[in-house]
């Protein structure tokens, strides 16, 4: 184990710094000989650490067992940065990129109870058919592509809670409205890792929606790519496919979850 503590770089320090609180933080409660093979460190070095960390309050000592584990002002810290993250700023790069490599209208939408509600659009200025729809709007789960890609990504008792207290009704011909045959679609979604609308909200239109989580793993966001159903044969949806999926990427890299 290192000792030299006194002639290390500032870089050095503070990468054994944050190794400690990564430690700490992946496996928890820890004594300082455990600590210190993890960390593959000195013991002194390791108390050094803590005693630092202990002075700053981002660290405490259980005065029974003796371990370490990390406060809840990280929580602070992380709500402070989740506060001044804007998911809309953050997307939108990624959303004016998709709408300039399909040409077509993308759509951001945010989870909101039994409902999908559009938060942002980018429309591409080099189609001449344009899509009505508005920010601010929502749409059941249901029944769209962004909805049934939010959904995918829920537990199976989370999905049929939702279906049961949904207002269930046939908006087209292609609409949805027996469970096990939605189950079914689920299934597939999960498998391919998009869902499509196939003119189930609206006649004329097709979609294709993946969804995006939020920093806690949990279901929040998706995006689609929709347009007019001559321009979206399937074909073309497995081009777009591509540039979707790579556009979730991307937005998850930004969020630093990815």
């Amino acid at each position: 184990m290192e000792d030299k503590d006194k002639t290390q770089n500032p870089i050095q320090v503070s990468e054994r710094i944050f190794n400690t609180i990564e430690c700490l933080a992946k496996d928890g409660p820890m004594g300082l000989l455990e600590l210190s093979k993890a960390l593959n460190l000195n013991k002194s070095t390791v108390h050094r650490i803590l005693n630092s960390l202990i002075c700053m309050d981002y660290a405490r000592q259980d005065a029974e067992s003796l371990k370490y584990s990390l406060t809840f002002k990280f929580c602070g810290i992380s709500s402070q940065i989740l506060a001044q993250n804007n998911m809309i700023d953050l997307a939108r790069p990624h959303l004016k990129e998709l709408s300039n490599q399909t040409a077509e209208t993308v759509h951001f939408v945010q989870l909101d109870g039994r409902h999908a509600v559009y938060i942002d659009k980018v429309e591409s200025f080099r189609s001449s058919v344009r899509l009505v729809s508005r920010i601010g709007k929502s749409v059941p789960l249901y029944c769209s592509g962004v909805g049934k890609a939010l959904l995918a990504d829920m537990s199976d008792d989370k999905i049929k809670d939702i279906w049961e207290k949904s207002h269930i009704k046939r908006l087209t011909e292609h609409t949805i409205t027996d469970f096990e045959e939605f189950r079914k679609t689920i299934t597939q979604i999960r498998q391919n890792g998009y869902a499509l609308d196939n003119e189930e909200n609206e006649l004329g239109v097709r979609c294709i929606a993946v969804s995006i989580k939020d920093f806690r793993g949990k279901p929040a966001y998706a995006i689609s790519v929709s347009a007019p159903r001559d321009r979206m044969s399937d074909e073309r949806i497995l081009e777009i496919r591509k540039l979707i999926l790579t556009a979730k990427e991307n937005i998850l890299k930004d969020m630093g979850i990815a």
